[in-house]
């Protein structure tokens, strides 16, 4: 069947694996670099082989966004047979992979390949591809699906409990100080994507389980605003925690469908172990 829109995302998106199976969502891989040694995300790596890798050699890996070449040898069997392609990149602010899809768009014939910046990442970006296959298979035309992602990129609230400080320190995004007092006095920092970027929202000091509440509740307190379609828990290596997230999220706001995701390789090297994080959209009012 040809002529058809075809969805793609990347490795970062963050979606139940057999979501992208049913779908026939595309995904194209960043890289998870150890040394001389680059690894495609969830292909020849996962992230319990990361955390082995990392605990072994006290490293942690640079991560790399996908060539202009990757993109167009993922895009190209689909331009070929007539599709049209969207793909949803994680956030520029972020990432080269962005700007790299977009030199990789303009080889490709002129209208065929739509690229659009998410301003976010791991299931932030999710959210926004179901989006997309919803409105494919309504049969919405291309520039609607667009302009409808479009309004509803700001609307995403995307938040992580980050359980140590250790791998935002190896990846150099705090200071060794900030490391050690936030390890002596247990402070939890929750991360939120604010305009396209990590950003620390506020800390927690004490248990992890008063940080997880922290979240809990003002997403709770966002529940009039909060389109009820889908809500994903994302969670590096702390099933029970993010299952219990999702219950009382599925109980509370009367979503449609809670889902649970597992974070991919490149969120797992700069968030580390433990980390849950929840994702949702804002309403956008019909006269908006």
């Amino acid at each position: 069947m040809s002529g058809k829109i075809k969805i793609f995302a990347d490795s970062t998106c963050d979606l139940p694996p057999a979501w992208i199976e049913e779908h026939d969502i595309g995904i194209v891989p960043l890289y998870v670099v150890f040394g001389d040694e680059s690894l495609r995300d969830g292909i020849d790596i996962t992230p319990v082989e990361l955390y082995a890798k990392v605990e072994e050699t006290g490293a942690l890996p640079k991560t790399a966004a996908p060539s202009p070449a990757d993109f167009i040898a993922a895009f190209s069997p689909y331009v070929d047979q007539g599709d049209q392609i969207l793909y949803i990149s994680l956030s520029s602010e972020l990432s080269s992979t962005y700007q790299n899809a977009r030199i990789a768009s303009e080889e490709m014939p002129p209208g065929k390949v739509t690229v659009i910046d998410s301003r976010n990442l791991s299931s932030g970006i999710g959210l926004l591809v179901m989006k997309a296959v919803q409105a494919v298979k309504e049969g919405t035309e291309l520039p609607k699906i667009v302009d409808h992602l479009t309004s509803y990129v700001d609307q995403v609230e995307c938040e992580f409990v980050i359980d140590t400080l250790d791998y935002l320190y190896k990846g150099g995004r705090c200071s060794g100080m900030q490391n050690l007092i936030g390890s002596l006095l247990k402070i939890r920092p929750v991360i939120k994507v604010v305009n396209g970027v990590m950003t620390p929202a506020y800390k927690v000091r004490g248990k992890k389980e008063k940080a997880l509440d922290q979240m809990l509740a003002n997403a709770l307190a966002q529940a009039e605003d909060m389109d009820k379609d889908l809500i994903i828990v994302v969670h590096t290596m702390a099933e029970s925690e993010a299952r219990m997230l999702q219950k009382a999220l599925q109980e509370k706001t009367g979503a449609r469908h809670v889902a649970l995701s597992t974070a991919g390789c490149v969120i797992c090297s700069h968030c580390g172990p433990q980390t849950v994080g929840l994702m949702y959209t804002k309403k956008i009012s019909s006269t908006g």
